[in-house]
């Protein structure tokens, strides 16, 4: 399996200043210190991005100053996803994508279509989009899962879906989409307390939220699972296998970006609904980074 997204992604953070305006300087920081630290590959306005919040002249301006910062380094993968199918081929034919070498479209939340609703759903963005596809499920955010022989069909029917980012914790699943995938098609962990565990059944990596915070650690984790070395793989995992769990505890990425705040790279804020992390959560945290 070749492809530019083997390995390790990250779903950036959105850093925000204090009256909750964008923080440009700590979003460069951060994308400078996971492409030197060996993070493979970048993804734009993911969910950890808080991109449920974020307008769309944000959006524009924080993807122009993520593909200034990476200066052509990493590929760049952009989040285009939603419930309204007509809305985000309208985004993706304005939006311009010369730097950009892959989309990430989340499964339709909320409205909970039949899977010919979603076949259907991702059958027009990908004949609307001029670039690559990576499919998103997140049945714990969507409400609704994408089953693995509608995957499957949409891997065999388009050429440019090329991938699938699976965050339902559902092993079961994984191994499903696995085994009966094409021979490129791309499954990537979106899950990061098994993601070790799905690259060495034969996933393609992972698009991570605690990779950003320990780039080095967390991508040669990674890159030894693809080895198949797993024994010092595991090495790497058990050392960040509580940050994982403290990042999770109360929502993301609150507590990212409480790491974030730790190592100094950027602000716990987090725009409304979402708070910051607990007290007792950012001690945690703190003792953690102190100690790792």
């Amino acid at each position: 399996m070749k492809s530019k997204f083997l390995g390790t992604g990250v779903a950036l953070v959105t850093p925000f200043k204090a009256d909750l305006s964008v923080d440009f300087d700590a979003l460069k920081n951060i994308v400078n210190f996971n492409i030197e630290k060996g993070t493979e590959y970048l993804v734009i306005s993911g969910t950890t991005a808080e991109s449920v919040t974020i307008t769309k002249q944000e959006k524009k301006a924080i993807t122009e100053a993520i593909i200034e910062a990476n200066n052509g380094r990493v590929p760049l993968v952009l989040g285009i996803g939603g419930n309204n199918t007509a809305q985000i081929i309208e985004e993706i034919k304005s939006t311009d994508l010369s730097q950009i070498d892959a989309l990430l479209s989340v499964s339709p939340y909320y409205t909970k279509p039949t899977q010919e609703g979603i076949y259907q759903h991702f059958k027009a963005i990908s004949e609307a989009s001029p670039i690559d596809i990576i499919l998103y499920n997140v049945p714990g955010r969507t409400s609704k899962n994408i089953e693995p022989e509608t995957v499957i069909r949409l891997a065999k029917d388009f050429d440019n879906i090329i991938g699938i980012k699976e965050a339902g914790n559902k092993v079961s699943q994984y191994l499903q989409l696995i085994k009966n995938k094409p021979e490129d098609f791309l499954v990537i962990s979106g899950d990061d307390d098994i993601a070790l565990g799905i690259v060495l059944a034969g996933g393609a990596g992972v698009i991570s939220v605690i990779g950003q915070a320990f780039p080095k650690e967390f991508s040669e984790m990674i890159r030894l699972g693809l080895k198949g070395d797993a024994k010092s793989a595991y090495q790497f995992h058990f050392r960040l296998m509580d940050v994982i769990d403290y990042i999770f505890e109360e929502n993301n990425p609150a507590g990212i970006k409480a790491v974030f705040e730790a190592l100094g790279l950027c602000r716990d804020t987090v725009r409304l609904p979402l708070v910051p992390a607990s007290d007792g959560l950012k001690q945690k945290i703190k003792q953690f980074v102190s100690d790792f």
